[in-house]
């Protein structure tokens, strides 16, 4: 009985392939994909954000209660997408807004700017490009650049509805969610600019 490729090095997370391969920890980076959405987030001077997409799967759920972004205490947030995958926003009390990416293998480091899910790959080509330009950006800025960035790559014009920001800031360190009025008029302003 043949298992594929893998030959049963894929049982368990710590056995090696004899390539040098954990397939378990391939299979979890895949896993980040299969939610369908992609997540932006970037780092301004005084603030951090991240925007994500808001998909209700099934017509007959409360879209109230469907959500990517998480509180994880008063003053750092996170979005997961996909089945597993995590950025996170806080604000450290010396170093100011900052912005950390944890992938599957338990790997993280601070980013100006990231993103995670499908259209992962095109987005940090878009943000790479903007950080060169202009790193330090204003909370309004830096909004409009994550919202941007992810209409761009996604090629969708989007909804108030249809988008989650979170958002902390170096004036009031808690994270919170934007509603969709706060949303609406950073579309709005980037409508407008264009």
């Amino acid at each position: 009985m043949s298992r594929g490729s893998s030959a049963g090095f894929d049982r368990h997370i710590t056995i090696f392939s004899p390539e040098g391969r954990l397939y378990q920890v391939e299979y979890a980076f895949k896993a980040i994909n299969q939610g369908g959405l992609t997540s932006v987030a970037i780092r301004g001077n005084d603030c951090a954000i991240v925007v994500t997409q808001k998909k209700v799967p099934d017509k007959l759920l409360d879209s109230s209660t469907v959500t990517h972004l998480y509180r994880i205490t008063d003053s750092i947030g996170c979005v997961m997408s996909g089945m597993t995958g995590m950025i996170l926003i806080g604000v450290d009390e010396e170093l100011g807004a900052q912005l950390y990416k944890c992938d599957p293998a338990g790997y993280y480091c601070g980013f100006k700017a990231t993103a995670a899910g499908v259209k992962q790959t095109e987005a940090t080509g878009f943000l790479e490009k903007k950080v060169k330009k202009k790193p330090d950006w204003s909370f309004k800025q830096t909004i409009e650049t994550a919202i941007s960035c992810l209409s761009t790559v996604l090629s969708i014009d989007f909804k108030p509805s249809e988008l989650e920001v979170g958002i902390v800031t170096v004036q009031d360190p808690k994270f919170r969610i934007l509603t969709e009025t706060e949303v609406d008029v950073h579309l709005v302003a980037l409508a407008e600019r264009d």
